[in-house]
């Protein structure tokens, strides 16, 4: 599937228009519900095959951030080969009460998976915490950066982010169905 006919695809399933406060308490009059395009087995089969490729080279795992990374690096995972773990907003008390959960990332080169990214604020909280815990972490790949900055917080953290949509290509698809 084409670059345009998937930002046609996410947009027609996960596109919303309302009031939406997002997680960085900004609001907004549109919103991409990321769980809509991760329930959908077709694309988001779709998405892993298209951004398998972008997985920097060298990755040893992949780890999906709750909840919305966690489908995403799942999908990767079968399709690449590449193992994944499952990071929790905070440890659990009970269990393994492991913030990262599934394939160990001590000493491993880890890419942080995502699903939107708008300021990237979680996602610099838990790279802070893998990496507090041993993991090797430089690169985080998402579907959709809607960031005004290109998610600038990452990269004060020394991440380089990887999208494989950004908000420009999702209103350009949009432009040409109105």
């Amino acid at each position: 599937m084409s670059l345009d006919a998937l930002a046609d695809k996410v947009n027609t399933i996960a596109r919303l228009t309302g009031t939406f406060t997002l997680r960085s308490g900004q609001i907004a009059t549109e919103y991409f519900d990321k769980y809509r395009f991760e329930a959908e087995p077709t694309l988001l089969a779709e998405i892993a095959a298209a951004m398998a490729p972008m997985i920097p080279e060298g990755t040893e795992v992949l780890a999906g951030l709750e909840m919305g990374g966690i489908p995403i690096a799942t999908a990767l995972s079968l399709h690449t080969g590449i193992p994944a773990a499952f990071v929790r907003k905070e440890a659990k008390t009970y269990g393994t009460a492991l913030l990262a959960e599934g394939s160990p990332i001590v000493g491993k080169r880890v890419t942080v998976v995502e699903d939107v990214i708008t300021t990237g604020g979680q996602v610099v909280i838990s790279t802070n915490d893998l990496r507090a815990l041993g993991a090797n972490v430089e690169h985080v790949l998402c579907v959709i950066d809607r960031s005004p900055d290109h998610a600038a917080a990452l990269t004060a953290e020394g991440l380089q982010m990887h999208a494989l949509l950004t908000r420009a290509q999702l209103d350009a698809a949009e432009a040409r169905r109105a």
